[in-house]
Formats: C-alpha cells, sequence, structure tokens
C-alpha cells in the first residue's frame, strides 16, 4: 500500500483544492480465490463503490472522484485491466459479482453505494441483485439491461470488440465520434483519456470482460431490484443508446431518471454536471434515511428530469 500523496507508480499527486475529492488514491492489493485484485481507496465519508467500464483502469476515474468530496471512494481494476492480472478462465457477470463482493468483505464494507458505468453499470445491477444486502444505493449510468435493451449500432459492436482504443492515440480519436459521441481531442487528451493510454488492459482481460457480458440480461429480474437508483441516460450515447436510461427506470421500483446531453463518456467529459447530479441522489437518500421530513424513500412511478 502506497503512502497519501503518491500513486502506485511513483507520481507525483495532482494539487487538490480543500472543497475537492481526494486524489490519489491510497493503493492495496486484495486477493479473492485466484484473483489478485488492485485496489484504491481515497477520501472520507460514507463508502462509495465505482465500477467501471469495460478495459478501464482505476485511474480514468480522477475528473468525477475529484468531484464527489466527503466520500470514501473505494475503486477497483478488474482482473486484466489496470494493475490487476487476468484470471486463468473467464467468469460470466454473477462471477464478477462474487469478485466485488469479496473484495468488499476484505475492506471491512458491510453496505455501500454503488456507481456502476458502461460495462460496470451491468456489474452493478448484478451486484444489486445477487447481493442486496451489500448495497445502499444504486447508480446507474451510460448502461444497459444486456438483451433485451436497445443494442448498439453494428459498427459500434465491431470498434468495440478490439481494445486498440487503449493502446493507439490515434485511433482513440478516429473512433470515438463513433464510439462514444465524444469530440476526438477531448476523449484522447484529458486526463480521463490519458489515463486509459497509460493502463491498457491485457488482451485476454478485455476479451474475458466481454465474454462475461455476452448473453447477459438484467431484464428478467430487476423490477425485483429494491435499492433506491438514480439512472442516468446521454442523449449523444451511441454505445448505451438512451432508450436503455428508460427501460431500466421503468423497470426499477424505486427509480430516478436523469438524462443529459452527453455522449457516453459524459460523467468523464463533464464531470461538474454529472457528478452533481450522482451527490445530489446520494445526499437525498442520506437526508430521508436520516428521517428530515422529506417523505418516505419510494417511488409513485419514474421521476423524470431534464
Amino acid at each position: 500500500m502506497t503512502g497519501d500523496g503518491v500513486d502506485a507508480d511513483g507520481a507525483a499527486a495532482h494539487p487538490v483544492s480543500p472543497a475537492a475529492g481526494s486524489w490519489p488514491p491510497v493503493y492495496s492489493r486484495v486477493r479473492v480465490g485466484a484473483a489478485s485484485v488492485r485496489v484504491g481507496v481515497a477520501g472520507e465519508g460514507p463508502p462509495l463503490l465505482l465500477l467501471n467500464g469495460i478495459g478501464a483502469n482505476i485511474e480514468m476515474w480522477e475528473p468525477a472522484v475529484r468531484r464527489l468530496p466527503g466520500r470514501q471512494v473505494v475503486m477497483l481494476d478488474v482482473p486484466g485491466t489496470g494493475g490487476s492480472p487476468a484470471l486463468r478462465s473467464g467468469l460470466r457477470m454473477s462471477g464478477y459479482g462474487r469478485l466485488v463482493t469479496g473484495v468488499l468483505d476484505a475492506l471491512g464494507h458491510v453496505r455501500v453505494d454503488v456507481l456502476g458505468y458502461s460495462w460496470g453499470g451491468a456489474l452493478a445491477q448484478q451486484v444489486a441483485h445477487q447481493a442486496p444486502s451489500r448495497v445502499r444505493n444504486l447508480v446507474l449510468a451510460a448502461t444497459t439491461p444486456g438483451l433485451g435493451g436497445q443494442p448498439p449500432a453494428p459498427w459500434v459492436l465491431a470498434l468495440m470488440a478490439s481494445p486498440t482504443r487503449y493502446y493507439s492515440r490515434r485511433y482513440l480519436r478516429l473512433t470515438a465520434p463513433l464510439l462514444f459521441g465524444s469530440d476526438p481531442r477531448v476523449a484522447a487528451d484529458s486526463a480521463h483519456g490519458q489515463a486509459r493510454l497509460r493502463r491498457p488492459p491485457s488482451l485476454l482481460g478485455y476479451t474475458q470482460q466481454l465474454y462475461a457480458i455476452s448473453g447477459w440480461s438484467s431484464r428478467w429480474w430487476l423490477d425485483r431490484v429494491q435499492h433506491p437508483t438514480l439512472v442516468i441516460g446521454a442523449r449523444r450515447d451511441p454505445l448505451a443508446p438512451p432508450r436503455n436510461a428508460r427501460i431500466m427506470a421503468a423497470a426499477l421500483p424505486h427509480a430516478q431518471l436523469r438524462m443529459v446531453d452527453g455522449g457516453h463518456l459524459f460523467l468523464f467529459e463533464d464531470p461538474d454536471a454529472g457528478c452533481a447530479l450522482v451527490e445530489t441522489f446520494l445526499r437525498r437518500q442520506e437526508d430521508e434515511l436520516a428521517g428530515d421530513g422529506r417523505g418516505p424513500r419510494r417511488r409513485e412511478g419514474v421521476r423524470r428530469g431534464p
């Protein structure tokens, strides 16, 4: 485990304003069965578990974590990404769900809020379904319910089959508009884009994540997920078309729906606006749980935001 102010590679920390979320994280390594998982923990407060997109690493969360003050943010490199070696054999989503709860056990967390992004949003749904007692509140961003949702266009699926965008800045710039609905320079040259290129996934790890989500669906059980949930969809998202957010919000018994005007990477490209939605939702749930008079946590139909 590294000390405060230095990341796992010994790089100096970026300056952080007193009001900002803590960065860099304190890193450690957790053993869950056969998996060796690199974990990062930043800040203090109610625990918030962040589950990232396919192939993504802990460092890609930096723009969001800096805008989530007052929380202990827990992040992990899924096997085969960042600093976690790939598994010898692949898992399905339920297996990754058990891996996540194993990480929580190792860190001593009984219940956490969970923010799942893209592929990590599918994993967040899986964790909430198979280990409901471990999840307090759920945020699903730029994600889908899998089979039964609206799939991306065939050319988007074809681009997703390869992790080349993690290895080549030029390729990332060329494909960002098609894959993410992003400005090429923003996707490649931002802190998020630079972190993507510094720690690419292994081909085996990336393939294992593709295998896990192939054929996966939450449509059969999503209506039984009882957690207060914020679903955030992006109107210009080619990878997780916005109809998926509406499908999930309609199925979840206690969901709020918010649509933003960004692309798939909205939480990293406009982190102030995206994290404000997350923080407002989580604080409201905390206030209601504390009994501040705002009313019970229940849904009378899907609440739709601007």
